[in-house]
């Protein structure tokens, strides 16, 4: 399973082969792959909103941020901290004046590896668990609002968003092989040109697949 935590829309080039002694791991296309030590780094709901904004919105400072997410700086700015010790963000040395500090995302996305479904750590699976509830919740609350201000579009984008389900009767191997399919059809537009016109925006994308249990059984 993949979780990807807001992709940087802006990097649309893969990431060179990783280098074992070089820090984090990431994959090919320059995301940090979570290990159990950066899960539990990055498992509390601020530092996952304060990632997403920074990803989503560009770099800020804590007071930005804090006005951002309903938050104080004091309580963003230590959770910068805390997200810099396990390499999330980084100072953005090129903007700001004087005392300003400003931060970034270092990675354009992230990656929940398989193993860690199956820790049998406690702390491990409390942290796995709060971080795709936030995730799922984020989805919800981007669906809502985008629900509450699709009037809000010109026609061709208040038609253009999708909102279904499907249900398929598969195996677990043909479910890993939709996800992976899925998955890159959308990096094939990640290299898209951009629109000559400028009539382009961000676009979230959900992709959610998950196994039921029937009434029946």
């Amino acid at each position: 399973m993949h979780s990807y935590l807001w992709n940087m829309p802006e990097n649309k080039q893969p990431a060179p082969e990783p280098d074992p002694g070089a820090g984090p791991a990431l994959n090919a296309a320059g995301e940090r792959i979570l290990d159990a030590r950066s899960l539990r780094g990055l498992a509390h709901p601020l530092r996952i909103r304060i990632l997403k904004s920074l990803r989503h919105d560009g770099p800020a400072t804590a007071s930005q941020l804090g006005e951002r997410l309903g938050e104080s700086s004091g309580a963003t700015s230590y959770h910068l901290r805390q997200l810099a010790a396990h390499g999330f963000v980084e100072d953005d040395p090129g903007r700001g004046k004087g005392r300003e500090r400003w931060w970034k995302a270092v990675h354009n996305g992230t990656s929940f590896a398989d193993d860690l479904h199956t820790s049998t750590d406690p702390e491990v699976r409390g942290a796995a668990n709060l971080f795709l509830h936030e995730i799922a919740g984020i989805h919800t609350q981007e669906l809502s609002t985008w629900l509450a201000t699709m009037h809000d579009w010109p026609e061709p984008w208040s038609t253009s968003g999708d909102l279904s389900d499907f249900t398929l009767s598969l195996t677990a191997a043909q479910l890993h092989e939709l996800n992976e399919k899925l998955h890159a059809v959308v990096e094939t537009y990640r290299t898209i040109a951009p629109d000559e016109t400028g009539d382009a925006a961000q676009v979230r994308v959900h992709l959610h697949s998950f196994p039921r249990s029937h009434p029946s059984r």
